[in-house]
């Protein structure tokens, strides 16, 4: 729907504004990527819910920076030679992103498009001959995160990765494991209905729910959205001042609630990293959860249900949403979000994050489940330089030297 305001400035709804976009950028833009832009105040929201509208010329002036070719951008820089498909500019996040390659959060990994470039059967004018055929074996001697194992067994192709990292290699393993999924679900059904009862004493679930109720009131009345954004965005607020003032306004009712639920904010000592980092009641919940892993027979469920426990312990940690990578000082205390544009708060139980990577992580599987191929694939831990690779692919498959590898640098 278009339609003119008072002064006769186009106005699109969300569904007209995501097919100008994906026209103008010559890209996929969605409802969704609009909805965005409003809640994140980059555009202004005109309308309610249902009938919502923005101005054409608002639009335009968001994309614009984007309509002048990164490619050129780039190519300016590095000069014409540059291959620009394997920017791989065209693809979203979820889909750079996808299955398994999101199983546990990885510094530094490059996207599976890139891998599958180089591995798969297609050529073009930039590679102009077939590097890797199905059964042959890709060696990556820096494994990272198991990208290379991951697209390689969706291709039939047998891999061969090595990491220093023990972590790192369990990672890369989890990922392309087969799963007894009936014996991982059982498992975690178990250690959550038992956390939930560990959790039964504890007055940390009730106490969040009444934060996050409070937190509530004060954010719809004091940051609104979307207009609270949008108004930052334009420099209408200065929004470090204006937090900081609403910050210290909220910390009294803070207070009283953590007296009143009798919450421990720190632990007794620090000198480690989970000392410092987590709340006392979400370490109690980690070291829980911990023990209960450590009851797992089968080795496989065990490895996948360790890895949902770290992907979840790292979400818990007690920083801002701005924070999560640098780590300066923990936050034990709601605080002004100049990410969310709101107040936001620490955790004190890991419960919510763990049932949602739960459901992730058999999601994940399952869906890469139906893609891979029927190859081997194995994670050594090693140093790269001298680790004796036939000799440690022997004690895992006595028939897995008879094939020829071929080797794959990242």
């Amino acid at each position: 729907m278009k339609a003119k305001n008072k002064n006769m400035e186009e106005l699109l709804s969300i569904k007209d504004a995501s097919k100008w976009a994906s026209e103008y950028l010559e890209k996929n833009v969605t409802s969704s990527n609009i909805s965005y832009l409003i809640q994140y105040g980059r555009i202004k929201k005109f309308g309610d819910n249902g009938s919502t509208q923005i101005l054409k010329e608002e639009l335009v002036e968001y994309y614009k920076a984007y309509k002048k070719s990164r490619e050129e951008s780039w190519k300016d820089q590095l000069g014409d030679d540059l291959n620009w498909a394997l920017s791989f500019e065209q693809y979203k996040e979820a889909e750079t992103t996808k299955h398994v390659h999101r199983l546990h959060p990885y510094k530094g990994k490059f996207i599976p498009q890139l891998v599958e470039y180089f591995l798969d059967s297609h050529t073009d004018k930039f590679k102009k001959e077939v590097y890797f055929h199905e059964g042959d074996i890709v060696l990556d001697p820096f494994s990272g995160s198991g990208t290379t194992m991951v697209q390689a067994c969706e291709l039939g192709i047998h891999a061969v990765g090595i990491n220093v990292s023990a972590f790192n290699a369990l990672i890369g393993n989890c990922k392309v494991t087969n799963y007894g999924l009936v014996d991982v679900q059982t498992e975690i059904i178990r250690i959550t209905k038992n956390l939930k009862l560990f959790l039964a004493n504890s007055h940390t679930i009730e106490f969040e729910e009444r934060l996050l109720k409070e937190l509530y009131i004060f954010n719809n009345k004091y940051f609104p959205v979307p207009e609270y954004k949008y108004k930052v965005q334009r420099n209408e607020i200065d929004d470090k001042k204006y937090g900081a003032e609403k910050e210290k306004e909220f910390l009294p009712i803070y207070n009283k609630l953590v007296k009143d639920y009798n919450i421990k904010l720190r632990q007794d000592t620090e000198d480690s990293f989970l000392g410092k980092w987590y709340s006392q009641h979400v370490r109690n919940e980690i070291q829980f959860v911990y023990n209960e892993i450590r009851k797992i027979k089968n080795q496989d469920t065990k490895n996948i249900v360790s890895i949902i426990l770290s992907r979840t312990i790292r979400s818990c940690r007690a920083t801002t949403h701005a924070d999560l990578a640098t780590l300066l000082e923990p936050i034990t205390a709601t605080y002004y979000c100049g990410k969310h544009g709101k107040m936001c708060k620490p955790l004190f139980s890991i419960l919510k994050w763990w049932e949602t990577f739960i459901k992730d992580t058999i999601k994940r599987l399952v869906e890469y489940n139906r893609l891979k191929k029927d190859t081997f694939h194995s994670c050594l831990t090693g140093d790269s330089r001298n680790i004796d690779i036939a000799g440690e692919l022997n004690n895992i498959n006595h028939n897995f030297n008879k094939l020829k590898i071929r080797i794959y640098l990242n």
